[in-house]
């Protein structure tokens, strides 16, 4: 079993959804956590309940991706909560599906690439800063940066540009020891947009008909990469972008 004792994880976008489920995971092995969310603070309390029930020590922080003060913030409060950062993972999102090129708007596009693009662009940058020699750094992309979708151009799109920056800092900061990697996760049931079993069917089981094994991905299936690439396992993996879709098409 990897072991991330004495370690300290930083998660954005972790009071529910894939965040909560790698923050937890994290803290299952040992490691202590900073939680982040963006409005939610009964989702990040409940987060925060659970991790402490393991026996890690935890904190939450209250920050928005899009603005850099507010990330900022929130690296100093991990460093001067544990007085150090060994992993950290840039979750944070937002989705937009089933909108057409020819109807998408400005101000969808502005929100979309603000959170997602910059959000993580700014996260990266400041794990660069502040994560520890040997350290990881993980972004969560989607599938439909692999392979593109009708009505996801913005989502997509904006999933899309910190890939290209996980593969320019994986070669700024390897020297260091620091590796950073790329998840890729398919839809994920029982998160984001599918929260709701019953939220978009005919996405659903278009995606879902693509898959070869018949399925959605569940928020385990994620975590588990994360795991990995936390974990000594990964030592020697670096600047790579790892699709987690079971063989699907879409």
């Amino acid at each position: 079993m990897n072991s991330l004792k004495n370690k300290v994880a930083l998660v954005t976008g972790s009071a529910r959804g894939l965040g909560k489920a790698i923050a937890e995971r994290y803290a299952a092995l040992g490691a202590d956590l900073v939680i982040n969310y963006s409005r939610d603070q009964h989702a990040a309390d409940e987060t925060v309940s659970n991790i402490g029930a393991m026996g890690s020590r935890v904190i939450s922080v209250q920050a928005d991706v899009s603005k850099v003060e507010d990330l900022k913030r929130l690296f100093a409060a991990a460093k001067e909560a544990f007085g150090k950062i060994d992993i950290v993972v840039a979750n944070a999102g937002i989705e937009m599906v089933e909108t057409p090129v020819t109807e998408f708007t400005e101000e969808q596009f502005d929100r979309l690439f603000s959170i997602n693009a910059k959000g993580s662009y700014f996260t990266l940058q400041q794990a660069a800063l502040h994560v520890e020699d040997k350290g990881r750094i993980i972004y969560v992309a989607s599938s439909t940066t692999a392979f593109p979708v009708p009505g996801m151009a913005v989502y997509g799109g904006s999933k899309m540009a910190p890939r290209y920056l996980v593969d320019v800092l994986s070669k700024e900061i390897g020297h260091r020891g620091v590796t950073v990697n790329t998840i890729i996760p398919f839809a994920v049931d029982h998160s984001g947009i599918f929260t709701d079993p019953a939220s978009y069917p005919e996405l659903r089981k278009s995606l879902i008909d693509s898959c070869p094994m018949g399925r959605l991905a569940e928020v385990e299936d994620v975590a588990n990469l994360a795991e990995f690439f936390a974990s000594d396992l990964s030592s020697f993996v670096n600047g790579q972008h790892l699709l987690v879709n079971g063989g699907a098409t879409q």
